[in-house]
């Protein structure tokens, strides 16, 4: 180009600015400065822009280093030249300055970013529409190679932040998308320079960034967890800020943008993201209320898992965790069960609360739907831990909302089931055997919740109301307020029990659940429930197995004090019936059958089916059985029938039915147990035994009533049916 191009300045300028040594530029830039000055003095804006067209193509854009540092430091000469007229050429004096931060020589980057500091210096303001351009820049340079070039950026950015500060035109909204985006990048300075950037327009007073949080929470929590300490710790320090802000704010809190992000980041593998999230959330319940029910499903899939720690860090987020779960909890109540629109529609619910007849909006209501799927879903894949949690909350769930929850359990009441088996199978620890117990008293809950009394149909639990012929008039049992999940369960129960009949051994899975049920509902219930289905079990060895089981559950097991003391009066219909009920199953086992007979004081029946004992397989394991027998007849138990020995006159049945079982022991330690015990009976009055012989009727006038000839009769089907099964098993065990 010839000098004539570069007018208006002049040839000696332009070499300056072309050359390599700063002090030579800086004499050029002083030469610019002066005619730009001369030109604002004379109103000849037309040469201005021919300064800065030259300095802002020709310098700033040549292939020379050198003249592009001219056209960096003879813009900001310009600048400073044209002074307030600066604001109607900003957009020359900027850009051309800016596409120099992407220079490949560091030198030249410094001089572009000691130019711009000038510029802005002068132009103040009025650089505010080109500050994404500006910002986008100096994000750059604050992770550049150089150190120079980064100690000026950070000038400059504390100019730009000064600027931004003090203008009450500053476009925040324009700003956000840039945001948005800038707040993902990975480079520790540039995260840095993201976070401080926030915190400076957080501290603006005519600025609401609480407003706009949703818009970058979620990369501010992806900077928390950065392996920087620095960076971290100031990130965390803006988080706190902002979640003061939120305390102290009376209205314009997005909840509803921000809950889903905290939710997400609830499952980081950081815990101190972990840890912040569930704050915020915690914080976000006590401030918004009921608004936050709807998140309910995604926190608690998100904060169960964390209720346990074990490092330092860990125990903190499982105390956050805790806290955030208690407060949910709190959330739930009445009017969540009331049905939504939808479901008032057609899904479910004939009968409505009188303040829900039209139903209410699902926006602030619980999702009950969605919280079931969410504790199925841990139930079927979490630790021992987080089934707890998750069991806890099903329980909460049956009691704040049980109608709703109902309407799903044909979904979690499978689960349950599952779960159940599934603990069973798991050696014995206090782990697991919470997991049981929680299981058990959501199943229970779930057999005897009213809303799954639809209809009363004939199950197991309440055939036992249907008056049969060795039972007396009127006779009936408990069960009214058990639904047909009951049947259900215990059916699953004892399908358990027999694929797995480890458990029915003693201090096994099995004694448990059956002994905890017993609390949960009704022992009667239990007994008799198990009874009618047992009854016509087509395994017999199995069902001796589990008849064994219950009655030594029956006549040990101090939650069973209540129903032994039924039993051994039999002073109602409902206990006469639950005796016969009993019976019929307990046929499976002979001596569990005269142990049941002793009980319910029973002993002419008792003597009269010792007498065809002979007619048994005496088996190493029946003898065992006796033998168990014994051992219970000197337990605290059975003290009645022992002083009842001293009654020669009154018991002579129950003194035969004990001589029986001491001819069928072998001299064996029972049997001299037995015999002594039998030796303690006042012989002067077993000899009275021939002459006044006992009565055979009972004095009880409802057991009178009770047909034991018809029982005597079931009891040797039953027996003909296992001398059945083992000819069976021999013969097939012979081929």
């Amino acid at each position: 180009m010839n000098d004539k191009e570069y007018a208006p300045l002049s040839p000696q300028c332009v070499r300056n600015l072309n050359d390599k040594l700063y002090e030579k530029r800086k004499t050029g830039a002083l030469e610019v400065e002066r005619l730009v000055k001369e030109f604002v003095i004379a109103n000849d804006p037309v040469k201005i822009r021919r300064i800065l067209k030259v300095l802002g193509e020709d310098f700033a854009l040549s292939n020379h280093p050198n003249a592009r540092k001219g056209g960096a430091i003879g813009l900001a000469a310009t600048a400073i030249g044209l002074g307030k007229e600066s604001q109607h050429y900003v957009r020359e004096l900027v850009q051309p300055v800016l596409s120099s931060f992407h220079d490949a020589d560091s030198r030249v980057r410094y001089y572009a970013c000691e130019a711009l500091y000038n510029i802005v210096k002068v132009c103040r303001g009025f650089v505010l529409p080109y500050f994404n351009e500006i910002f986008v820049g100096i994000s750059k340079l604050t992770s550049d190679t150089d150190q120079n070039v980064k100690n000026g950026t950070e000038l400059l950015d504390r100019l730009i932040k000064d600027i931004v500060t003090e203008s009450p035109s500053f476009d925040l909204m324009a700003f956000m998308p840039l945001l948005r985006d800038r707040i993902y990048a990975k480079n520790p300075e540039a995260r840095q320079f993201i976070v401080s950037w926030i915190t400076i327009l957080d501290a603006v007073p005519d600025i609401n960034m609480v407003v706009l949080l949703p818009e970058f929470l979620d990369g501010l929590f992806n900077i928390l967890g950065d392996s920087n300490p620095e960076i971290s710790k100031m990130c965390q320090n803006l988080l706190t800020e902002f979640l003061n802000g939120i305390k102290n704010s009376n209205s314009g809190v997005k909840y509803e943008g921000m809950a889903n992000i905290l939710i997400i980041h609830c499952n980081s593998p950081d815990d101190l993201i972990q840890y912040t999230a569930m704050t915020w959330l915690r914080e976000f319940i006590g401030q918004a209320g009921r608004t936050m029910i709807q998140y309910t499903p995604g926190i608690i899939n998100a904060v169960l898992p964390h209720l346990q720690g074990a490092s330092d860090k860990q125990r903190n987020v499982a105390e956050a965790a805790k806290s955030l779960n208690d407060a949910l909890k709190d959330l739930v109540s009445d009017i969540d069960d009331i049905p939504t629109v939808n479901e008032v529609k057609g899904q479910g619910f004939r009968e409505q609360s009188e303040e829900g007849q039209n139903g209410l909006s699902s926006s602030c209501q619980l999702d009950v739907g969605e919280v079931i799927s969410v504790i199925c879903h841990i139930l079927e894949g979490g630790n021992f831990g987080t089934k707890v949690a998750a069991l806890q909350w099903l329980g909460h769930m049956l009691t704040k909302v049980p109608k709703r929850t109902f309407q799903n359990v044909d979904t979690f009441f499978p689960v349950l089931l599952q779960t159940l088996s599934d603990e069973s199978e798991e050696t014995l620890s206090d782990e697991s055997e919470e997991v049981v117990l929680l299981d058990l008293e959501a199943l229970a809950e779930i057999s005897s919740n009213p809303a799954g009394l639809e209809t009363k149909t004939a199950t197991p639990a309440n055939q036992g109301k249907t008056k049969t012929k060795d039972m007396p008039e009127g006779a009936g049992g408990g069960g009214e307020t058990l639904n047909e999940y009951f049947s259900k369960f215990m059916a699953f129960l004892l399908e358990l029990f027999k694929k797995d009949r480890q458990l029915l051994e003693p201090d096994e899975r099995g004694y448990f659940i059956i002994r905890q049920l017993c609390q949960l509902l009704t022992a009667e219930d239990i007994f008799k429930s198990f009874s009618q289905i047992i009854v016509d079990e087509g395994d017999v060895g199995f069902a001796c197995k589990i008849v064994q089981t219950l009655n030594t559950i029956l006549l040990t097991s101090a939650e069973l004090f209540e129903l032994r003391t039924q039993l051994k009066n039999l002073d109602t219909q409902g206990s006469c019936a639950l005796f016969c009920c009993l019976y019929k199953s307990w046929c499976h086992s002979p001596i569990a059958t005269i142990s049941l007979c002793y009980l319910t004081q029973n002993y002419h029946h008792a003597s009269d089916l010792l007498q065809t004992f002979g007619d048994l397989e005496i088996t190493v394991d029946f003898l065992k059985e006796i033998d168990k027998l014994v051992q219970l007849i000197e337990s605290p138990i059975f003290a009645y029938l022992r002083l009842q020995l001293l009654d020669v006159q009154h018991n002579q049945d129950l003194i035969r039915s004990l001589y029986g079982l001491l001819m069928l022991l072998p001299q064996s330690e029972a049997f001299k147990l037995l015999r002594f015990r039998l030796d303690c009976i006042p012989h002067y009055q077993l000899l009275a035994m021939k002459e006044k012989p006992q009565s055979s009727k009972d004095p009880r006038p409802l057991v009178s009533k009770i047909n034991f000839k018809e029982l005597h009769q079931h009891f040797l089907q039953v027996q003909a049916r296992h001398r059945e099964a083992r000819n069976k098993k021999m013969i097939k065990a012979a081929t």
